[in-house]
């Protein structure tokens, strides 16, 4: 990059660490006046219920339509006790409380009714079944009401009891997004002081009047066309409203920043990348911008400690990815788990993964908080699901290890400039961390070619194959914790993927809005992937109890007093199993992939189950809108029970001018040109921006297939990829299929 461009980022990132992009709460209460006076009448347009109302924030392209009047209660400034308690009547929180531990004390449900669960409702949310989305949210409930987001970014709120639809947000995301990693997802919403707080896929804050869905307050947290995107759920706490940035794989600099909660004014951003001179900056080679450039992103949601005033989370992959070449030094604070001051942001300890990673071994699973006795000493746990495989169990005053983490030598390669040792904890790996002869008999295919090697093997010019891989290990999917077992639960991927370096050419140099992963990896073509559900003893870091699975596994886990772990299949159905010794005592198949966490939670002295089940776009999943909620007095045994008109809906409904648009836009699809825009709203994020650096698909650019093959193959999948002939026209797939042949030169 040009000196000039460098100046630039530099002056930029000086000016908006003191900036703030929030608007005032007095003018936003203007502009909607303002709305409603241009909108006087709307509500009987086409599309409009006869109780609905719509309104639009000018200068925010949203919509918010009222379904319902808000009967429940305004959600007060929750203090500390309140978030920090396990969820019974309420699920407050992204992780169920605000040590993310996703446990609840409610205990009508249990290991030895749970067969009786049946399905009480369901309520399909009517956005995010296209492929590009993915289905990852955790809903929240306060007092009746349910908050739940798609993977388009829309909001609703659902009465908790039925699953009808209260009212909705839909904001504007801009469909020329193309710095989206892993798929268009939300994890969730964060709710306080009467305000629904949602992080947007574009770096946008936004609040939203609890009773109405209208946007209360917006703030531009950071540009989506550099790189900078929000894929976690935001976290409300003491006033304050905390959200990571993502984009690790963007050339961005990570960083967690606090937010007024009242006005959406920043308090203070904490950058995962020290500047020259910060502690940790001596990790990094000396006079360069990798400060500006490394990415360390925050992808899942912190954690807290009110005691001991500090907020936790894991700080994600160095950028590039996998080419350690130009970056020598452990590379903090990537790959680390960090604790900071929660009302200034000031640094107070790291633990850092894994040194100078070169092979996206990111810690993207959310921390958790607990406290447990060992040998007789109540300690202060913290415990993070690498992607390595391996749990990092640390004391959560100051970061040490609470059960022994050894340093030991690993294999080198000078030109990666590698670690010469790694951090290796004490106790069992959850998935297997080695390639073995045995797996390329059993798994790959008779020409596989290439090295094999086992964890921190270094890679360079020529094509190894390892495990763990970018997708796990533990990758987002959320553990849970159980104080009663004192076990801790945490879902894995096992699967087999090859790197290989590549020399550096100009295109490829980083570019800011440009993917910037370094080298080449790629699953191993017609091989397996497998996923694991496992107990581990905290106390001990040994395995109590595992289940395997043939699919990845990609959901995240709720564990109850009731004794009982759920969690969700690819296949679509919700599990349960007993939480002790992992029997399983419960299933029911939905009609999408079940992709997210599910919760728990009780009304009026009934316990409910609740899990979105939408499909996931790296799983390959199929594709639904659906939040499906079951309690031991529910009325359907399969989906096939459901009477249609018993599924709750939205009532909003495309109005003439976009139908015109839609079909239109149905019309001009063909040709390469259209043809990139269908790859990208379906098979980037697994293939990659033109076709490489993706994160479950093959190297397109690499592609024998004459274009007859390519349409067959996008029409009816194969392997890990999904069929798309229900979801994309047949001119769609004649252009996808034109793009990608172009990809490969043909």
């Amino acid at each position: 990059m040009k000196k000039t461009g460098w100046i630039f980022i530099t002056l930029f990132m000086l000016v908006f660490a003191g900036c703030t992009t929030a608007h005032k709460p007095e003018k936003q209460h203007e502009t909607q006046s303002e709305a409603k006076k241009e909108n006087k009448g709307e509500d009987s347009k086409p599309g409009a219920s006869d109780n609905q109302t719509k309104d639009q924030l000018a200068g925010t392209d949203y919509r918010a339509y009222q379904h319902m009047t808000y009967k429940g209660k305004v959600a007060p400034k929750f203090g500390a006790d309140e978030l920090s308690a396990p969820p019974s009547g309420n699920w407050l929180t992204n992780g169920g409380d605000i040590r993310n531990s996703r446990y609840s004390p409610l205990d009508k449900i249990t290991a030895t009714n749970v067969k009786n669960l049946k399905l009480e409702w369901v309520t399909s949310l009517g956005s995010g079944t296209e492929f590009k989305y993915s289905g990852e949210g955790t809903p929240l409930v306060y007092d009746g009401v349910m908050f739940t987001i798609t993977g388009a970014n829309q909001v609703q709120a659902l009465d908790a009891k039925t699953g009808k639809m209260i009212w909705e947000y839909r904001p504007q995301i801009p469909s020329g997004m193309n710095t989206v990693c892993c798929g268009w997802l939300s994890r969730g919403v964060a709710l306080g002081d009467g305000k629904v707080f949602v992080g947007l896929l574009d770096a946008r804050l936004v609040a939203l009047d609890q009773k109405t869905g209208k946007v209360v307050w917006e703030t531009r947290v950071d540009d989506w066309e550099k790189g900078y995107t929000i894929t976690s759920a935001p976290l409300y706490y003491d006033g304050k409203v905390y959200t990571g940035i993502a984009g690790g794989e963007y050339g961005i600099r990570g960083y967690v920043a606090a937010y007024d909660s009242e006005i959406g004014r920043q308090i203070w951003r904490s950058y995962t990348l020290p500047a020259p001179g910060e502690k940790g900056s001596e990790t990094w080679p000396k006079g360069s911008k990798d400060w500006l450039t490394g990415g360390a992103p925050v992808w899942n949601t912190p954690a807290v400690d009110p005691e001991l005033g500090m907020i936790y989370f894991a700080a994600g992959n160095t950028s590039p990815d996998l080419n350690g070449s130009n970056r020598e030094g452990d590379n903090l604070f990537a790959n680390s788990v960090l604790a900071l001051d929660a009302k200034t942001g000031e640094y107070k300890w790291h633990f850092q993964e894994v040194h100078h990673d070169i092979w996206d071994m990111d810690p993207a699973n959310p921390v958790v908080l607990f406290d447990v006795n060992m040998n007789g000493q109540m300690r202060k746990g913290i415990v993070q699901a690498g992607k390595t495989g391996w749990l990092y169990i640390l004391d959560r005053t100051n970061g040490k290890p609470l059960i022994g983490i050894e340093e030991k030598p690993v294999p080198q390669n000078a030109n990666q400039k590698t670690s010469p040792t790694q951090p290796f904890p004490i106790g069992d790996a959850f998935v297997p961390q080695a390639v073995t002869e045995e797996d390329v008999k059993r798994d790959l295919p008779k020409d596989f070619k290439g090295d094999i090697g086992s964890i921190f093997t270094p890679f360079w010019d020529k094509p190894v194959t390892l495990k763990p891989t970018p997708q796990g290990g533990a990758n987002w999917p959320p553990s849970a914790y159980n104080p009663n077992t004192e076990y801790f639960y945490v879902m894995a991927n096992d699967n087999y993927f090859a790197y290989a370096h590549y020399a550096e050419e100009e295109k490829e140099r980083f570019t800011e809005g440009k993917e910037y992963i370094g080298s080449v990896w790629q699953p191993v073509k017609n091989s397996p992937s497998r996923g694991t559900v496992t107990a581990l003893d905290v106390k001990t870091n040994k395995i109590v109890w595992q289940k395997k699975w043939d699919a990845i596994a990609y959901s995240g886990l709720l564990t109850t007093k009731g004794n009982l772990l759920f969690t969700g299949h690819n296949d679509g159905r919700i599990i349960a199993y007993d939480a002790s010794k992992g029997d399983q005592l419960w299933e029911f198949k939905m009609d999408a992939g079940a992709n997210a966490p599910p919760i728990t939670y009780e009304v009026d002295g009934k316990q409910y189950i609740s899990i979105y089940a939408a499909g996931n776009t790296l799983a390959g999943t199929k594709h639904g809108d659906k939040i499906y909620t079951f309690s031991l007095e529910g009325k359907y045994g399969s989906v096939k029970d459901i009477p249609k008109n018993k599924i709750n809906t939205s009532p909003v409904k495309q109005n003439v001018k976009e139908k015109q648009q839609a079909n239109k836009t149905k019309k001009e699809t063909s040709g390469t040109a259209s043809g990139e825009a269908v790859y990208k709203n379906n098979c980037m994020a697994c293939h990659g921006d033109a076709g490489a650096g993706g994160h479950n698909g093959p190297n397109l650019q690499q592609t024998k297939m004459d274009k007859a093959a390519i349409i067959r193959q996008v029409e009816n999948g194969k392997g890990q990829m999904p069929p798309f002939k229900d979801n994309l026209t047949t001119k769609e797939i004649d252009a996808v299929a034109d793009y990608v042949k172009s990809l490969g030169g043909g």
